[in-house]
């Protein structure tokens, strides 16, 4: 008796850790973006409307299901629009498989805000996304939507005046997943095309 109890209060020690460790990350890019956009309030107003990026990637993870470990491959595609020269907002959709089970896949679709500030041709971010995530069970024995919730951060490279270069992670919490909670940790390197959006001239 006393080993299965273990192993539940050993669970709920690291399930509780965890919490903590997301309400932390997320009070933190919080803060920055409370900060960043008081900083861009109190500058004059940039004559561009805006920023965008439009790209893609290749993403490398794992993410454990039914206890198991799972190494994950796929794709994304991101867009951000930047308003201001700190902060601004991101649009994910990714989907990975487990290289064990073809059947087996995780899709989602994200949007959230991120900070970022540049150096030189560098600028890294930080980011929190809410969204939602579709998974496919292993033998399409089901397909189910969960709500999920998303912090992560990265770095972008300006390798021309139109092309970005990407390396971003992601750790997802999907909520009310089945059996245990389902946490992937994402890795993602990826190309954009990068433009900006300029008032049009007065007549």
């Amino acid at each position: 008796m006393s080993g299965p109890r273990t192993r539940e209060n050993s669970s709920s020690h690291r399930n509780g850790f965890r919490r903590r460790l997301d309400a932390l990350a997320l009070a933190l890019l919080l803060a920055c973006c409370l900060s960043a956009l008081a900083r861009a309030q109190s500058l004059p107003t940039a004559s561009r409307i805006g920023d965008i990026q439009f790209g893609g990637g290749f993403t490398l993870g794992n993410s454990t299901y039914n206890f198991n470990k799972l190494s994950l491959t796929g794709g994304t595609a991101y867009a951000t629009f930047d308003k201001r020269d700190y902060w601004g907002f991101e649009a994910d959709f990714r989907q990975v498989r487990p290289s064990t089970d073809a059947t087996i896949y995780e899709r989602t679709y994200e949007v959230g805000p991120r900070v970022f500030f540049h150096r030189g041709r560098l600028a890294p971010y930080g980011k929190v996304l809410i969204g939602r995530g579709v998974y496919n069970f292993s033998g399409n024995i089901a397909n189910i939507a969960y709500n999920l919730y998303t912090v992560g951060g990265g770095a972008d490279f300006s390798l021309t005046p139109t092309i970005n270069l990407r390396a971003d992670y992601e750790l997802q919490n999907w909520l009310n997943f089945p059996l245990a909670t389902l946490r992937p940790n994402l890795f993602t390197i990826g190309a954009a095309y990068h433009f900006r959006i300029f008032p049009k001239p007065p007549r």
